[in-house]
């Protein structure tokens, strides 16, 4: 065997090792991107899962439902397309999803009223708000919701967070009024009026920020009347106000008899 066949079996051998090792770091990367990718989905199916079925029912609509099952439904078919292998759980929830939007705009919404009254149930509405414009903003990434579509949604979100907030501080005030509390009640629909006039769009807003300056009067008015003295107020600081008018009465008769 002379040198130069030697020299290319040596020459081969090392591209051959090459070859390999690098085979072996794209499947490597390729079992990574995938097992990456299946965290991802899980995550975006539970969040999915959420939005749709715990969203407050006062603010859900059959069109936001349907949506909420379009996504899921897009989800769970990318995770069957990445697993290659059978799910019968999956394969389960996407028949039950493809019978969901088969209904169209007559889909059920059985979502139960949850009452905004808190502080602390307003962040978690609004965490799911976010939430949901984030799984829109993904999905026009992948392709499923067409940009005109994605943005018709993320409008929608914008003005859902606006109703959060009416809602938020109408029962804030209700509620104070309820406990005759004016002052607080006046705070809170102060609270509702700044915001609402705060919006760049106030337009679609205008009767709900009316019905919040008519929230906000009437208890103006009760605070003004808590802290009106009565005709038969005697504590001390109506008295002296009686000294004074009477000293003043008595300076004018003195200097004009």
């Amino acid at each position: 065997m002379t040198p130069l066949i030697i020299t290319l079996f040596v020459v081969a051998g090392i591209v051959l090792l090459i070859a390999v090792g690098y085979l072996n770091h794209v499947a490597e990367g390729k079992k990574v991107e995938r097992a990456r990718g299946l965290v991802e989905l899980n995550d975006r199916l539970r969040r999915c899962s959420e939005l749709s079925e715990t969203f407050p029912g006062q603010l859900m609509t059959p069109a936001l439902k349907l949506l909420l099952v379009r996504l899921e439904l897009n989800v769970v078919k990318r995770l069957l397309a990445l697993e290659k292998r059978n799910n019968p759980n999956l394969q389960e929830r996407q028949a039950e999803l493809e019978a969901l939007v088969a209904q169209g705009d007559a889909i059920t919404v059985s979502n139960p009223a949850s009452p905004i009254q808190t502080e602390a149930k307003a962040k978690d509405v609004r965490f799911l708000l976010e939430a949901m414009h984030g799984q829109v903003t993904r999905a026009a990434h992948d392709g499923f919701l067409q940009t005109a579509e994605a943005k018709h949604w993320i409008r929608e979100i914008r003005n859902l967070l606006v109703l959060l907030h009416i809602e938020f501080f109408n029962n804030l005030g209700q509620h104070a009024m309820s406990q005759e509390q004016p002052g607080q009640a006046r705070l809170a629909f102060e609270r509702g009026v700044q915001y609402l006039k705060n919006q760049p769009e106030p337009a679609p807003w205008k009767a709900h920020l009316q019905a919040m300056e008519r929230q906000l009067a009437k208890a103006n008015s009760m605070v003004l009347d808590t802290i009106a003295p009565t005709e038969d107020d005697n504590n001390e600081l109506t008295e002296g106000l009686r000294v004074v008018d009477a000293d003043a009465e008595w300076k004018k008769k003195a200097i004009y008899d």
